[in-house]
């Protein structure tokens, strides 16, 4: 039975019944490729950027469950640094909207023949960061504690993403389950502003404090490093985990193996 544009199967599992959707016709905006033949990764660029694009435009079965791309909302991080000579940080953000993966840019898409994971090149303009945060600890020798209204913007963003992959099936198709999301950062300028960062003790020593920080921000921001790649890298996996549970792999890499094929023993991802 279709449903705009989906199949919905009644799978049997154990005693009880799950309800997966997914696409059982290849859109128009996806162009298949085929990972054996030479212009592979060129194929595979455009296909991903034409795919992206849509995302942003909307796809309605991702919009209801992860919401927009652009912003996109995170409701809570909890990040601890503690092994840095630059940085020692416990620190909370909530209510995070990310802004910015609207404009993004696939400058390389490049598929292992090995694994079938990725390795995709991204760039991105500008990349704007806003939460609440508590924060205690310390950045390039200055003692913090506060928490507040906090920003950062970081212009000239490229990200090369690492995605693990394993293959399984599911409804006679092919499909990615997304396992794990690493990304290496390379930036061209970063603004931050962080409210309240002394408890509002002094707004003086906070607004010399928050120039301080922007006069310095190439030290600021590999002190934050970990942070901002933490942020990118749980944004990304949760999004690829529901697009590529809604549409398969075979779609993207039209002669990819099935599990069998490729482990020597057939996979079906229990959710």
């Amino acid at each position: 039975m279709y449903i705009t544009g989906l199949l919905v199967l009644m799978l049997m599992l154990f005693d009880g019944i799950e309800c997966v959707a997914f696409y059982t016709e290849k859109p128009s905006y996806i162009e298949s490729c085929r990972i054996y033949e030479p212009e592979f990764t060129n194929c595979s660029t455009r296909s991903i950027q034409g795919f992206m694009n849509q995302v942003i435009k909307g796809i309605p079965e991702i919009d209801e469950t992860f919401g927009p791309i652009d912003p996109m909302k995170q409701d809570q991080l909890v990040f601890n640094q503690d092994n840095s000579d630059v940085a020692s940080i416990s620190a909370n953000l909530t209510e995070m909207l990310i802004r910015g993966f609207g404009k993004m840019v696939i400058k390389e898409s490049k598929v292992s023949k090995k694994d079938f994971s990725w390795l995709t090149k991204i760039y991105l303009p500008t990349m704007r960061l806003d939460c609440k945060y508590k924060m205690i600890g310390r950045i390039l020798l200055v003692p913090l504690r506060g928490g507040g209204d906090m920003s950062m913007e970081i212009d000239d963003l490229n990200i090369l993403m690492i995605t693990r992959t394993h293959l399984y099936e599911k409804g006679g198709y092919t499909f990615y389950n997304v396992t794990s999301v690493r990304v290496k950062l390379e930036v061209g300028k970063v603004k931050t502003h962080m409210d309240n960062l002394f408890n509002g003790r002094s707004k003086e020593v906070e607004q010399g404090t928050n120039q301080f920080f922007n006069e310095n921000w190439r030290d600021l921001f590999e002190a934050l490093r970990p942070l901002v790649a933490e942020t990118v890298e749980r944004t990304l996996l949760k999004l690829l985990q529901q697009l590529f549970n809604l549409i398969p792999a075979n779609f993207f890499v039209e002669d990819i193996p099935n599990s069998l094929n490729l482990y020597g023993r057939k996979t079906q991802l229990i959710a």
